[in-house]
């Protein structure tokens, strides 16, 4: 009887040139070398990549599915930008669900509350390392669907996920500018603090400033750029 190989049983899916053109295409668009608005030309981008145009555009066809890049008629693929008004009303829904989320912590099964415990741990070990601004931000956002995750609804999840497909480029933005990753881990970890002793209306209150902050740093990039 042969043996069996070593690690016979691992394997991989290999990385498909679409996906690396969408990969290239994301970490430019989070370290701010393409700027929101920007229309993506497919034979500048096939040229400059080496690839096919046909290649290019399913990988514009992967960043539109994650909500980084619209799709307008007659006028082809540009990467997302959100105006004053939309960054409000995101915000304005953010806020709605998560404090749905932190005025339930008392009663949030452990699971849920262990993710929000985890989120803002891994999120802390990033400050000051060298990560890129794509990781910094979805770890951000990590600690905020958590605090949503709190009333314990999948579908309000699933509604989180596309507010946070909408401002995540917004809020690379404003991290990038703001550079101030410990005052943003103090100010989570405030918040944590306060639901763990019990005092949600302090939390609540917490959460809206912290919200009316982002909402504040996101509209003046907008303005910024409108410049």
């Amino acid at each position: 009887m042969s043996a069996t190989p070593p690690f016979a049983g691992l394997s991989i899916e290999p990385m498909t040139t679409v996906e690396r053109v969408a990969e290239e295409l994301r970490r430019s668009l989070f370290e701010g070398e393409i700027e929101p608005g920007t229309p993506l030309r497919e034979v500048a981008l096939a040229a400059a990549l080496g690839v096919s145009r046909s290649t290019v555009r399913e990988a514009f066809g992967v960043l539109v599915a994650e909500g980084l890049a619209d799709r307008l008629p007659n006028r082809g693929t540009q990467v997302r930008r959100l105006d004053a008004a939309q960054v409000a009303d995101v915000c304005r829904a953010r806020l709605v669900v998560e404090t749905a989320g932190v005025r339930r912590w008392a009663v949030a099964d452990e699971e849920a509350r262990d993710e929000l415990r985890s989120a803002l741990a891994a999120y802390a070990e990033l400050r000051g390392s060298d990560c890129t601004t794509a990781q910094f931000v979805a770890a951000h956002l990590r600690i905020h669907r958590a605090l949503a995750g709190l009333a314990g609804s999948a579908r309000l999840l699933a509604f989180v996920d596309g507010l946070h497909a909408e401002v995540r480029l917004a809020l690379a933005e404003v991290d990038r500018a703001r550079g101030n990753a410990a005052e943003q881990v103090h100010s989570h970890s405030h918040l944590l603090d306060l639901l763990e002793a019990g005092d949600t209306e302090a939390a609540v209150a917490e959460l809206a400033a912290h919200l009316e902050d982002a909402q504040t740093s996101m509209s003046d990039e907008v303005a910024r750029r409108a410049t």
